[in-house]
């Protein structure tokens, strides 16, 4: 059975009873491992009980085939019921898990969590085919789910948001999951049981060496300097960023440059348009913004956007490896920023 990412959380909190294995997936690792637990854990009651819950790692499967079969039949020692947790499963342990996948519903169930998985993967159509299994896909969070997750997480600790704030943390986080609630967390806990999150409270809790070499990163390609975007593209992978989340990066910068450039068509001088933005553009950046509105044209813009559109995609589904894809991307993008601007005088709104 296939579950498509908007039904995802639904079928979490409510599974089909006749489902007795699913499959976790996705580029977001953190949402793969909160959505993973969450099973276990609505199912069985707890994670930490060693009677009611059995975790396999993928050693594990590939020293012992038969492990997870055999785990999946057990009977549980307190008669309640149990969950078989496998993690970092990956198409070469498809054998050990195919047999789990026609198993009739009772009191085990059996999740796996696996990582990005394109679509001519066995392990991912083994389970959107199987009548009784799933498949749970866990992709990035876009602005409006990252905006819901920033909201949700903070309110549990009676903390609200202002706008810049919320578009700041926007722009700052949603590459993983557990990471972004960890960073919020530890806003929230800055900011006490109570209060408003400001722009300034969210900059000076929220960010990390990664977020960082993504902004050099950006900012390096957006200049044309291909020799440094290319050295920051291997730290921020070096860092842990996924191609996706880089291509990300990348379309939050453009984005926010394309909207600065249509304010200026509209008449508004540069450093109005920068102010202007949501978040408005941090002090330390202005200088970088600025030349970057002056090397890019709406036209240039709305061709590195496009571009981005379309790596996103081929990163999530194309049988090509998402790392060239992405590093293709970023030196299109570092030849566009390389371009000689055509007119300074746009930056005044007038060309």
């Amino acid at each position: 059975m296939k579950i498509a990412a908007g039904r995802a959380d639904q079928f979490i909190k409510a599974p089909d009873p006749n489902v007795s294995a699913i499959l976790v997936y996705g580029p977001d690792g953190g949402l793969v491992r909160e959505r993973a637990q969450a099973l276990i854990r609505n199912f069985a009651g707890s994670l930490d009980d060693p009677f009611a819950n059995v975790e396999i790692g993928a050693s594990d499967l590939k020293e012992d085939p038969a492990r997870l079969s055999d785990e999946a039949s057990a009977l549980s020692l307190t008669g309640d019921k149990r969950g078989v947790y496998v993690r970092d499963a990956a198409d070469a342990h498809m054998a050990a898990i195919e047999p789990v996948l026609d198993l009739p519903p009772g009191d085990t169930l059996i999740v796996i969590e696996a990582g990005n998985l394109g679509p001519r993967s066995k392990l991912r159509a083994g389970f959107e085919k199987a009548a009784g299994a799933a498949a749970i896909p866990c992709y990035l969070d876009d602005q409006r789910s990252l905006g819901g997750v920033v909201r949700e997480t903070l309110a549990a600790r009676n903390v609200a948001v202002t706008p810049d704030a919320l578009a700041y943390l926007q722009a700052h986080l949603g590459g993983d999951r557990l990471v972004t609630r960890s960073e919020l967390e530890k806003l929230a806990l800055y900011k006490g049981d109570s209060g408003e999150v400001t722009l300034e409270e969210a900059r000076l809790c929220v960010g990390d060496s990664t977020e960082a070499t993504l902004d050099d990163l950006v900012n390096a390609a957006g200049t044309g300097n291909s020799a440094v975007a290319g050295r920051l593209l291997d730290r921020a992978m070096q860092e842990g960023a996924n191609e996706v989340g880089i291509i990300r990066a990348f379309i939050r910068h453009f984005t926010r440059l394309h909207q600065a450039r249509g304010l200026m068509t509209e008449g508004a001088g540069a450093d109005q348009a920068m102010k202007s933005l949501r978040p408005p553009v941090f002090f330390k950046q202005t200088s970088i913004f600025g030349n970057q509105l002056r090397r890019w044209s709406a036209e240039r813009l709305g061709q590195a956007l496009s571009l981005l559109a379309d790596t996103e995609g081929q990163c999530k589904s194309s049988g090509v490896p998402s790392e060239l894809v992405c590093r293709q991307a970023v030196l299109r993008l570092c030849a566009l920023g390389g371009a000689r601007p055509r007119r300074t005088r746009q930056v005044d709104g007038q060309g």
